[in-house]
C-alpha cells in the first residue's frame, strides 16, 4: 500500500459524486453525494435491469435507486411531507384508546 504524509494511505478510488457538480440547493453536501454514488451503482442497463450485483434481475428502479433519488431530494430541502396530506388527529388515538 502506498502511503502519503503520515502514514495517511494514499486514495486512489474516484467515485462518481466526485466529479458531479453540486446543485446549488443542496443544504446537504454528504447525503446528496452518497446518493448520487448509490444511484449511479443501481443505473437500470438497455433493458430497464439494474446493473449492480446486488439487485440481480430487478427490474429498473430498484429499492435502493428509489432510496436514492428520495435522499437527492432531502438534501436538496424537499424532505417535506406532500401538503395534500393531512395532519394527524391526537385527539383520535385517545378516543381509539378509551374505545378498546
Amino acid at each position: 500500500m502506498t502511503t502519503k504524509g503520515e502514514g495517511v494511505p494514499e486514495t486512489t478510488r474516484i467515485r462518481p459524486s466526485h466529479d458531479a457538480v453540486l446543485p446549488d440547493d443542496v443544504t446537504d453536501p454528504l447525503l446528496w453525494r452518497v446518493a448520487y454514488d448509490v444511484a449511479a451503482a443501481h443505473r437500470p442497463d438497455a433493458t430497464g435491469v439494474c446493473t449492480s450485483l446486488l439487485c440481480v434481475d430487478q427490474g429498473a428502479p430498484c429499492a435502493p435507486m428509489v432510496y436514492a433519488r428520495r435522499a437527492m431530494r432531502v438534501a436538496r430541502g424537499g424532505g417535506q411531507r406532500p401538503a395534500t396530506r393531512e395532519t394527524p388527529d391526537p385527539m383520535a388515538s385517545d378516543q381509539r384508546r378509551d374505545a378498546a
